[in-house]
């Protein structure tokens, strides 16, 4: 038996707009996503054994989490085994430690997709780059490919530190798989969930391009990360997303309001297509003052930091 563990980070968008609605039915975006240091610890272990095939099997400590090929994990192990599996026998073991909440807009199963394709390339020396590995991510979900480039530069056991493609932030374009790395924000941070889930697929739909009334300059915001420009950083933090889930779900806009009211000048957005709401914090005591009077309204309030 063999095993690997790696730290599955989360993520947040410093900046998403979304440019068009493609004849696919997706869409093409343009955005700035930040690893930060909330995580899952996802263990892979392989048995190899001589039944002729290999198997998957999953374990998490949260019991409502699917543990078959609805789980990105699962799915991520069955691409691997199509890909590179073919001639081996065995079990795949996977198991999940959560912290991430669960469709939160902060990439918690993508990271453990993103985690197992690492974790197998180790225990199976396949010698995969980084590239190699966000093209297989890509066909698992679009937040994929970010999760793996921040895992490699994260866990520098897995060797894959100085690929050219290993970052704690990127620009993505495209439907979010066309990744460039950025020089990334170094800021404690302030997470809160509402006790709702959002649907990524109805956001998208839902959202009218032709009433999105502010952007965000993402050069803009790219050259003013590698500035430490935080007052063009805050001004270019715009989530066009916002302008849906803000209105279907009051309970997002009323987290978002009252995380406002907690900070004078700070920036407050929402990650993904919601419901987690952030605000960037000036240092360790506001974070940590914030974080008290939140979880009392949310119990998935997280005190954490970006990854830098």
């Amino acid at each position: 038996m063999q095993r690997i563990q790696v730290k599955a980070c989360g993520k947040i968008n410093l900046s998403l707009d979304v440019k068009k609605r493609l004849e696919n039915g997706y869409h093409q975006v343009e955005m700035v996503m930040q690893q930060i240091l909330l995580h899952d610890d996802v263990a892979v272990r392989w048995f190899e054994n001589q039944n002729g095939r290999v198997e998957i099997e999953v374990s998490t400590n949260r019991p409502y989490l699917p543990r078959d090929s609805r789980n990105l994990a699962y799915k991520a192990a069955d691409l691997m085994i199509r890909q590179y599996g073919e001639a081996r026998s065995g079990k795949i073991r996977i198991d999940i430690k959560k912290r991430i909440p669960v469709a939160a807009g902060l990439a918690g199963g993508s990271s453990n997709g993103a985690a197992v394709l690492h974790a197998l390339n180790q225990l199976w020396s396949l010698g995969l780059t980084v590239k190699d590995m966000c093209e297989m991510g890509s066909e698992l979900g679009s937040d994929v490919p970010f999760s793996i480039m921040g895992q490699a530069k994260e866990n520098p056991d897995l060797g894959l530190a100085n690929d050219p493609l290993a970052a704690h932030c990127a620009v993505a374009r495209g439907t979010g798989t066309d990744l460039e790395p950025i020089i990334g924000l170094k800021s404690h941070l302030v997470l809160t969930k509402p006790s709702i889930g959002v649907s990524t697929a109805e956001v998208y739909q839902g959202l009218a391009l032709d009433k999105i009334e502010e952007r965000p300059n993402t050069a803009e915001l790219v050259a003013a990360l590698a500035e430490k420009n935080y007052k063009i950083i805050q001004k270019n933090m715009i989530n066009v997303l916002e302008n849906f889930t803000l209105t279907r779900y009051p309970n997002v806009m009323y987290t978002k309001n009252k995380v406002e009211r907690l900070f004078d000048e700070e920036a407050v957005l929402m990650s993904g297509s919601g419901p987690t709401i952030f605000a960037l914090c000036r240092n360790r005591g506001e974070a940590q003052r914030a974080y008290e009077e939140l979880k009392a309204y949310n119990k998935e309030t997280f005190w954490t930091r970006t990854t830098y």
